[in-house]
């Protein structure tokens, strides 16, 4: 089991996406979309972390389309992404998944952690590559990036199972937010299932912020892994 980035080619250039394999495949696989800072220390480890539990992870980078030397800040570098771009993005990874050595059948599962959870939320509806979705802290789910519906206008859409795992101090999405989803898929009979930590805020998982939350943390990362072993059909 070793990480390592490997070159894709999109309709607008090359994008680096970073892979990690279990040792023995082919094994369910998950594309995990980045949060604001990108295929960062935190996103490579969360891969490493599904790979350790036996799937393929890719994470594409959605800043491709950026200058490589960009110095904006993240959140001025994510406000510029937009939801077609994204879409054609995670199914070049979702190719890239399925490619030697990776992942076997249609044992694929997407997740992501803020704005990647609003990626995974999206691409549950976007695409039917996807055996079951897992949203961390998914923010803006009910706006638009760009031309088009928002995620949670598309809801009715979602063909895959979807577990949502949120802080009730978050404030995006907020608990009203997460009800109104939850109702939402309700309504349209999407399966899913919702969890709110109490005194979690955003990025309650990721262990080099104050945010962290150990107890929260490692329950929702068990359900995650769960979630994708009862869906993914190993």
């Amino acid at each position: 089991m070793s990480g390592r980035w490997e070159q894709i080619k999109t309709a607008d250039g090359e994008m680096r996406c970073y892979v990690n394999t279990p040792d023995i495949t082919p094994a369910p696989g998950v594309i995990v979309a980045q949060h604001a800072g990108g295929v960062d220390d935190f996103i490579r480890g969360m891969c490493d972390r599904f790979t350790e539990a036996g799937f393929v992870a890719v994470a594409p980078d959605l800043y491709h389309r950026e200058e490589p030397d960009s110095k904006d800040d993240p959140m001025t570098r994510m406000s510029r992404l937009r939801d077609r771009n994204i879409i054609t993005d995670m199914i070049a990874a979702v190719e890239l998944a399925k490619g030697p050595d990776k992942v076997g059948g249609e044992r694929l599962g997407v997740t992501g952690f803020c704005m990647g959870g609003r990626v995974a939320y999206l691409m549950a509806a976007a695409s039917t590559s996807f055996s079951a979705s897992v949203v961390f802290w998914g923010g803006s789910i009910m706006q638009p990036w760009g031309e088009g519906p928002a995620p949670f206008d598309m809801t009715e859409q979602i063909n895959c199972p979807v577990l949502g795992l949120f802080g009730e101090d978050d404030p995006n999405p907020n608990p009203a937010d997460v009800a109104k989803i939850d109702a939402e898929m309700t309504r349209f009979g999407r399966p899913h299932e919702f969890h709110s930590y109490p005194g979690a805020g955003h990025a309650f998982i990721n262990e080099t912020r104050p945010s962290y939350r150990p107890e929260a943390a490692a329950d929702a990362w068990k359900r995650a892994v769960d979630w994708f072993n009862r869906h993914l059909k190993r």
